[in-house]
C-alpha cells in the first residue's frame, strides 16, 4: 500500500521513522512518501519537506511565520492529492496535521493519527472536530483512552514508542573515548531541536557550568544545525558538542537539564535526574497561561500525575534556580527519590512495541474496505 506520512518536528521523525520499519514488516508491498526528517528518510521512501523548515514554537512564532506555514500546508495537500495513497498517517503536530486531516477527509482518503494531540491539557471540544476527520487515533498516554471515551470516542491505545527507541538501542563502547570525554561526571545539556527554544534555554545553562567544576559538561546538539551555530553560546566554555548521540550521552550522563518536551521523558527513561526548563515568547506565555488547563508540563510529571522533576519555566528559568535545582539531584536525598519516582514511571509506561502494534492496527484497518 501507499503511505503518505507527516512529522513535523524532530520527535515526531524519529517516531515516524520506528513505525515505517514496523510497517514493512507488516505489508510487503510499502511505499512511502512524507513530510519528515533525517530518520524517516533513512527507511526509504521519498522526502518531501524537512521539519527543519516547518517547526514554529509558540503563539507569537507561529503568528510571525503564518506565510511560511500555510505555504508549507499548500504543498503538503497538493502533493498528497497528486500522490494519492492509500492512508494518511499524521503523527502528532496537531496545528499542522489536523488541517490536513480534515483536507483528506474532503477528499475520502483514510486518516490515522498516531500520537494524540493534547487536546486535554486546553480547548477539549477540539475532539468533535477529530472525530469528524480522523478514522483511527493511537494514543501513546494511558489516560488518553478514557479522556476519548468520555467524548464518545473510541480510540487505540498502543504504549509509547519511546520505548521501541531505548529497547533498540546499543551504548557505542567508545563513547568516552571518541568524543574526548573525561572521567569527569557528565552534566547533559538537551536544550531541545527548534532555534526559538536553543537560543532561550542554551544560554541559561551555560550559566551555570562555573559552579559545578567537578562535572564536565556536554550538549545535545540537533543535526539540523551545525558547530559553528552552538558556538556562538559556548564561546570560550571547555563543553562538548554531540550530534546524533543523545542516547549515548543520556546512557553516561549522571544529571541532566533538559528543555520540556519529549526529551524530559527520553532522560527518565535512562533513569537521568533532570531538571525541566522552559521558555516562551512572553505574549505566546500569557496565553498558554490564560488557556492550558493542566498541573504539570513535562511528560515525566503528567503521566504520573504528581510532580517528580521540578519544572523551571519563564522567570523561574534563570541560573541562580537552576543552580540550585541542580545541586538538590546531582548527590544526595533529592537524586535518590527522583531516581524511585522513575521506577513508577516506568511501571505506568509498560513494555516495548507500540510501533508495532500500530502498524498492524493501520495495516488492518486501512486494508479493510
Amino acid at each position: 500500500m501507499k503511505y503518505y506520512l507527516v512529522a513535523g518536528e524532530a520527535s515526531g521523525d524519529l517516531h515516524g521513522a520506528n513505525l515505517m520499519k514496523a510497517l514493512k514488516l507488516e505489508d510487503n508491498e510499502t511505499v512511502f512518501r512524507y513530510f519528515g526528517g533525517d530518520k524517516m528518510q533513512a527507511e526509504g521512501g521519498d522526502l518531501v519537506k524537512h521539519y527543519a523548515d516547518m517547526a514554529f514554537m509558540g503563539f507569537t512564532e507561529v503568528v510571525l511565520n503564518l506565510r511560511t506555514i500555510f505555504k508549507n500546508l499548500k504543498k503538503c495537500k497538493e502533493d498528497i492529492l497528486s500522490w494519492a495513497p492509500d492512508v494518511l498517517i499524521l503523527i502528532d503536530f496537531p496545528g499542522f496535521n489536523l488541517k490536513i486531516a480534515e483536507f483528506a477527509k474532503e477528499h475520502n482518503i483514510k486518516v490515522c493519527y498516531y500520537i494524540s494531540p493534547k487536546i486535554w491539557a486546553w480547548n477539549q471540544k477540539r475532539v468533535l472536530k477529530i472525530k469528524k476527520v480522523v478514522d483511527h487515533m493511537f494514543c501513546i498516554l494511558p489516560f488518553e483512552v478514557d479522556f476519548y471515551k468520555e467524548w464518545g470516542m473510541h480510540v487505540d491505545y498502543v504504549g509509547n514508542p519511546l520505548l521501541d527507541e531505548q529497547a533498540a538501542f546499543f551504548p557505542d563502547l567508545d563513547f568516552i573515548s571518541n568524543n574526548a570525554l573525561t572521567n569527569q561526571k557528565i552534566i547533559a545539556l538537551l536544550p531541545g531541536s527548534r532555534k526559538q527554544e536553543i537560543e532561550r534555554l542554551l544560554p541559561v545553562m551555560l550559566s551555570i557550568t562555573d559552579q559545578f567544576p567537578d562535572y564536565q559538561f556536554a550538549i545535545a546538539a540537533a543535526p539540523t544545525f551545525d558547530e559553528s551555530y552552538y558556538h556562538q553560546f559556548i564561546g570560550d566554555k571547555k563543553i562538548s558538542l554531540l550530534f546524533n548521540n543523545t542516547y549515548n550521552l543520556l546512557h553516561h550522563a549522571h544529571t541532566a537539564i533538559v528543555a520540556s518536551g519529549t526529551a524530559t521523558l527520553e532522560t527518565a527513561l535512562f533513569k537521568v535526574p533532570q531538571v525541566v526548563v522552559y521558555r516562551g515568547g512572553t505574549i505566546s506565555i500569557a496565553i498558554a497561561r490564560m488557556l492550558v488547563k493542566i498541573k504539570f508540563i513535562s511528560l515525566v510529571n503528567l503521566i504520573v500525575n504528581k510532580k517528580i522533576v521540578t519544572e523551571l519555566i519563564q522567570e523561574d528559568c534563570n541560573t541562580k534556580k537552576v543552580t540550585d535545582e541542580l545541586q538538590k539531584i546531582v548527590e544526595g536525598a533529592g537524586r535518590i527519590t527522583m531516581l524511585k519516582n522513575y521506577d513508577e514511571l516506568l511501571l505506568l509506561m509498560g513494555k516495548p512495541g507500540a510501533s508495532e502494534k500500530t502498524a498492524k492496527l493501520i495495516y488492518q484497518y486501512s486494508s479493510t474496505k
